[in-house]
């Protein structure tokens, strides 16, 4: 039997090293393969977004139309000249109140005089020939009824007074125009109103075809505002109006930032322009102070109808997007959810919320453009509102602020959206 040599021997024991280390790579290749094939990957941390918070409150809220309108006189009275003539004094200072009946202007009445003397004396002739035609009918009666005379000449002279008497009744008539002339002759205020600047100077000849008129009488107090509401809103105004409802109606000045007026609708439009889809509306005011001038732009709120208990949220709040209008409601959880609401009227700082959410949940006021539907939030500082915080907004200054001013809206779902005023 013949042994290995030492050469074959060292070969063998090579071969099994090489062995030995081509599993030692392939196991170390085998756990790293299961290693990476089998981890977990990491997880990239969103943050939770920091929101403000409200409380959904019940209070009262009123239902109102804001529209801009028109400060407009009861009564504006250009007084015209009825008759012809020179002017020969003015009776007023420019800007000066007057009173209905009192003195604004005389033209020179002494033509209307004197045909009014004329006519005087005619009416004196024709009254004598009256007093001799019925003395005549008179003596032409006996003698046809004693049949003295013919029948013809007693009917001449019955027609003959009858004729006088046309006359005489013709002259009175006469002398009843000339008196309205003499009366035209002195003008008068024909309403109470306050003058504007004189038109016409003394000297002048005046004309009743005069067109710019002696002056412009316009009535300040009492005054109305005109305004139109859009047909949309009509509806209730009229239920209102015909249930004999006194509508409240407010005016603000041009730039909405102070209260000049309070007065009560009383006056509808029969008609709706068709171009704009508006009727007009006619509110009227006490203006003894005088805040009020013809013609003046003012801001109008119309107060149609309080709805009593409702849910309540901040303006901010409420959002418009794909969904319609929505909020996000605060879950337990500290994540948001789109929450539909259907919108009620809004006082600018409060809107209620007619459907889709329950007085006590809570709503995101602030940092809504970084939401969507489950992100996570932390809460900076929680606000609920005082119930009934804004029942009664008409005695606060935000009652004064368009409807619906202030609200933010935003794309449903979106990282980030643009905001709009809405109406």
């Amino acid at each position: 039997m013949s042994a290995d040599t030492p050469r074959t021997a060292g070969y063998s024991r090579k071969r099994r090293g090489v062995w030995i280390a081509v599993a030692i790579v392939i196991a170390v290749i085998a756990i790293v393969v299961f290693h990476l094939l089998n981890r977990t990957p990491a997880k990239n941390g969103v943050p939770a977004q920091v929101v403000s918070v409200a409380a959904a409150h019940q209070g009262d809220m009123p239902e109102i139309i804001n529209s801009l309108g028109t400060v407009t006189p009861l009564a504006t009275v250009t007084v015209l000249p009825q008759l012809s003539g020179y002017l020969t004094e003015v009776g007023y200072q420019e800007g000066q109140d007057v009173k209905k009946g009192q003195f604004l202007a005389q033209i020179d009445p002494r033509q209307y005089q004197i045909s009014k003397q004329q006519a005087e004396a005619q009416l004196a002739k024709d009254q004598a020939t009256l007093d001799q035609a019925r003395t005549d009918l008179a003596r032409y009666t006996q003698l046809y009824q004693k049949k003295s005379i013919a029948e013809q000449t007693y009917m001449d002279q019955k027609f003959l007074v009858e004729q006088s008497e046309a006359a005489v009744k013709a002259d009175k008539a006469n002398i009843a125009q000339f008196d309205l002339d003499l009366a035209y002759c002195h003008i008068i205020a024909p309403v109470d109103g306050r003058v504007g600047l004189r038109l016409v100077d003394p000297g002048n000849y005046v004309t009743p075809s005069s067109s710019t008129g002696i002056v412009v009488i316009t009535t300040m107090k009492p005054t109305t505002a005109q305004f139109t509401v859009p047909q949309n809103s009509l509806s209730k105004v009229l239920d209102r109006v015909n249930g004999g409802a006194k509508l409240p109606v407010t005016l603000y000045n041009s730039d909405n930032s102070k209260q000049v007026a309070t007065g009560t609708l009383y006056a509808v439009s029969n008609q709706m322009a068709t171009s704009t889809g508006t009727v007009t509306l006619r509110a009227s005011f006490p203006n003894d102070d005088e805040k009020l001038y013809p013609n003046e732009f003012v801001n109008v709120q119309l107060l149609v109808d309080t709805l009593h208990n409702a849910v309540l949220v901040p303006t901010p709040a409420v959002q418009t997007g794909a969904p319609g209008d929505y909020v996000f409601l605060v879950n337990a959880d500290d994540t948001v959810s789109v929450q539909k609401v259907t919108l009620g009227p809004s006082n600018g700082k409060y809107t209620a919320i007619l459907s889709g959410l329950s007085i006590g949940q809570t709503v995101v006021t602030d940092g809504t453009d970084r939401l969507s539907d489950g992100a996570k939030i932390r809460i900076a500082q929680a606000r609920p509102a005082a119930a009934g915080s804004a029942g009664a907004p008409a005695s606060s200054s935000t009652a004064g602020a368009p409807h619906g001013s202030g609200k933010r809206k935003h794309s449903a779902g979106a990282d980030a959206g643009s905001t709009s005023s809405a109406s």
